[in-house]
């Protein structure tokens, strides 16, 4: 068989997470996959399932959704030729998230975990790749997720009465676990007994971008990044700490002043991630205060 005949079954080269890989780096790739064919309507692998395999589609569609605890079904998206998935359980090292199930006759190009670390470990432009394409998928899956929440249960309003006896039985099932539990639970969210993150005002973290010696960490995910960002800053999404943090800030003197930024309505995500940063031993870490939003008013360097 020719490197071109196998290169066309194999679809490698047309798949964007592969694009960029030379011949001789394609077929190292091509070499350790193998094929399968599934019949339509089948469980490729269960929500709960070992996160043991990547799988990249020829031809065919599968659906992928999550089951609630009462058994109803969110779907979150359909994929066809070209699409990916099963890395998210790879990279992460948890179970399968949600369910995949084939809706037609399905080919599948099939990496096993060690093979797929191999690569990933070998190609780091496919790494990042995955990066963007995981922060963009939770991103989704989250607003999803909400709006079904919303649509399937409609929040009854409490009168205060109640509202107060949520509160006494809240307390005292939090006393009586604590009471009969060694280790026990805090009451008090942990965050709340943390010794507050150092911020820094937009006008100092200017001149300090200015000297060049400090790192700009956005902490919001991907999608949010490539929209506008700090001149010069890394994007370690806070849902992709571990994964981001051990590509782009193992390295990093842990002297060196970090300032994070990235806050939404819905989440902090600056405070999640200096917080990170600061129990992996970087102590100059510091939030951005105000943000993004002034230091783009004050006209300070940012890209889109």
């Amino acid at each position: 068989m020719t490197s071109s005949t196998h290169e066309k079954e194999n679809g490698l080269s047309e798949r964007l997470l592969f694009s960029n890989l030379s011949v001789e780096k394609l077929a190292e790739v091509e070499g350790v996959v193998r094929k399968e064919v599934v019949p339509a309507n089948t469980i490729v692998f269960r929500q709960g399932d070992p996160g043991d395999t990547f799988y990249i589609i020829t031809s065919g569609k599968v659906r992928v959704f999550r089951k609630g605890q009462e058994g109803s079904e969110t779907e979150l998206s359909l994929l066809g030729p070209g699409d990916s998935f099963g890395e998210m359980a790879l990279l992460v090292g948890k179970p399968r998230s949600a369910y995949v199930e084939t809706v037609e006759e399905t080919h599948l190009l099939i990496l096993e975990k060690d093979q797929f670390d191999r690569v990933l470990k070998n190609h780091p432009d496919i790494s990042l790749a995955f990066i963007k394409q995981m922060s963009n998928w939770l991103l989704r899956d989250e607003q999803i997720i909400e709006k079904e929440a919303e649509r399937q249960h409609q929040t009854p309003r409490l009168s205060w009465v109640d509202f107060v006896v949520v509160i006494f039985v809240s307390l005292l099932c939090g006393i009586l676990f604590n009471m009969a539990n060694p280790n026990g639970i805090s009451l008090i969210p942990e965050s709340w007994s943390w010794e507050p993150i150092s911020t820094v005002a937009p006008t100092m973290a200017k001149e300090k971008h200015t000297g060049g010696e400090t790192l700009f960490v956005d902490a919001r995910p991907a999608v949010f990044y490539e929209k506008e960002h700090i001149a010069g800053a890394i994007n370690v999404p806070s849902a992709l700490f571990e994964i981001m943090y051990m590509m782009e800030l193992s390295d990093v003197n842990k002297m060196k002043d970090i300032i994070v930024y990235g806050r939404t309505i819905s989440s902090l995500y600056d405070a999640q991630v200096a917080r990170k940063l600061i129990l992996r031993g970087h102590k100059t870490t510091m939030i951005l205060k105000e943000g993004m939003s002034t230091w783009k008013k004050k006209g300070y360097p940012a890209k889109p």
